[in-house]
């Protein structure tokens, strides 16, 4: 039996198991519950260094103002609404009547406290927000950033902002939210089993209660739905959408602001040098990833933006030069059809994960064109891919898949990736020029001007090829229409369990 099988049996028995843990509760199960299964698994619930954000996604946190992705504005959330002071200083009022799931009124002096949390735990996040101070004043908060900062609001999009209650112990298994659901019980890397909320601020939650669970492996998700040990699947495998729209489910699939991308790790190895960038980028058959892997559920990618979003460019020509005329301009020649420099074969390490299906696949694709010109590739699995890559030098490419514009601008993406305090900058980008123009892009509030700022930044990233842009996948998602009622796919991939979500028995 193939490792790839024997893998998809044992993802599909364990994940047999842990649903049929759901069934078999204490008590009978209220015919008001819902399965969800989720594509990432999570070690911790502490809503400020989960980097798979599930507590936001299973409705337990909340923010202080969420993204509409339908029409690209920043809403109120927590935030009843905001306002520039001055003197890089903005008030935010707070919505009133608010508790977290221990019963604790929600007011400006727990927001703060969980802000300046948020920012000690994470560098991400202290590098995003920018604050210098954060004060009370009466009901609302009065934050100073740094520096002009005209997108500050809209980073407070961040799952990893999420307000809780600091003050509450137990924050990984159980955090203190506000929102409609609460945690029940965490089994790390299996499952989260949530409960309704009773006094929830807005309207209460239709469904009783939600099991949040986790499975990596695809074809163990989709056969979950199948068998109805699942209700809504994130992310099915995708040469089963035929069979389970032929059986009756439903499978949405929905354009969001992500990029597959090959990350370049710029700071050692082989890949510092721009013409080999150049070459693994010029290897890349874009198209056939979109027919083949993907089965047409993408588009080719030239960029990290989404073409429709006004701050996407009009690339140059790129020029026509082949992996191998590449190499050959950084000193490389074909030796006994390897490639070689100073007689060392080009041998380069890729990472990838499984959480995403479709990477594991583009990288081979990648290992084996690379082989035809006499580039070796090693393929290197790995479990959490911000983790590894934030501590590991010990690759030269990677695979991974990023929001690029989950707050509907620019910015987020290119201060996360490219400046070299940016919590998504695993390439270790130090570029003086784009560090310059990443920051003039933070001071600048007039919007047209900031698109025009964002189009000469990410032209600037196409010139350095830090990355490679690969394809915008299309987001499946499949249940079963019948029962499940008021699903949404979000763009933005943040809301998931909501309070509007409901079966039908």
């Amino acid at each position: 039996m193939s490792t790839y099988k024997t893998a998809h049996l044992i993802g599909s028995v364990f994940l047999g198991l842990t649903l049929a843990g759901c069934a078999a509760s204490d008590k009978p199960q209220e015919q008001n519950h819902l399965t969800f299964v989720y594509n990432f698994a999570t070690q911790s619930l502490d809503p400020h260094r989960d980097s798979s954000y599930v507590p936001l996604r299973a409705g337990v946190t909340e923010t202080l103002v969420r993204l509409d992705d339908e029409r690209l504005t920043v809403e109120p959330w927590l935030a009843k609404k905001w306002s520039y002071e001055g003197k890089r200083t903005w008030r935010i009022v707070l919505q009133e009547d608010v508790t977290f799931h221990n019963g604790k009124q929600l007011d400006a002096a727990a927001v703060k406290s969980s802000l300046e949390r948020s920012i000690d735990e994470n560098p991400g996040v202290k590098n995003a927000l920018n604050i210098e101070t954060i004060k009370t004043d009466g009901p609302d908060l009065l934050i100073q950033t740094k520096t002009t900062y005209p997108e500050f609001i809209s980073e407070l999009v961040n799952p990893n902002t999420a307000i809780i209650d600091t003050k509450a112990s137990g924050v990984t298994k159980e955090p203190m939210g506000t929102g409609p659901f609460q945690v029940k019980r965490f089994a790390p890397g299996t499952k989260v089993e949530l409960k309704r909320f009773k006094s929830y601020w807005q309207e209460q939650a239709k469904l009783d209660s939600v099991d949040f669970v986790f499975n990596e492996d695809a074809g163990a998700r989709t056969n979950a739905l199948r068998a109805g040990q699942a209700d809504i699947v994130y992310r099915p495998e995708i040469e089963s959408v035929k069979q389970l729209k032929s059986e009756g489910l439903t499978v949405q699939a929905t354009d969001t602001f992500r990029v597959h991308q090959l990350t370049m790790n710029v700071a050692n190895g082989p890949m510092q040098s721009l013409e080999v960038r150049q070459a693994m980028d010029a290897l890349i058959n874009r198209k056939q990833l979109v027919d083949h892997v993907l089965q047409g559920y993408a588009v080719p990618a030239r960029g990290p933006f989404l073409s429709s979003f006004p701050f996407a460019p009009n690339y140059p020509q790129q020029v026509q030069k082949t992996p191998e005329e590449w190499l050959k301009q950084a000193g490389y020649t074909k030796q006994n059809g390897r490639m070689q420099k100073d007689g060392r074969p080009l041998k380069l390490t890729l990472l990838t994960y499984a959480a995403r299906p479709d990477l594991p696949l583009i990288a081979q694709v990648i290992q084996d064109d690379a082989k035809k010109i006499g580039v070796a590739i090693t393929i290197k699995q790995i479990d959490v891919p911000e983790e590894y890559m934030a501590s590991n030098r010990d690759w030269d490419i990677a695979t991974y898949s990023n929001l690029t514009a989950p707050r509907g601008d620019a910015g987020y993406y290119l201060n996360a990736t490219y400046h070299p305090n940016g919590g998504l900058n695993f390439s270790r980008v130090a570029d003086p020029k784009l560090t310059k123009q990443i920051e003039t892009l933070n001071e600048t509030i007039q919007i047209e001007e900031r698109s025009r700022l964002a189009e000469q930044i990410a032209r600037y990233v196409d010139e350095k090829h830090y990355n490679s842009f690969l394809l915008h996948p299309s987001t499946l998602v499949a249940y079963d229409s019948k029962r499940v009622k008021r699903w949404k796919t979000e763009k933005s991939e943040y809301y998931m369990i909501t309070n509007t979500l409901q079966v039908t028995d």
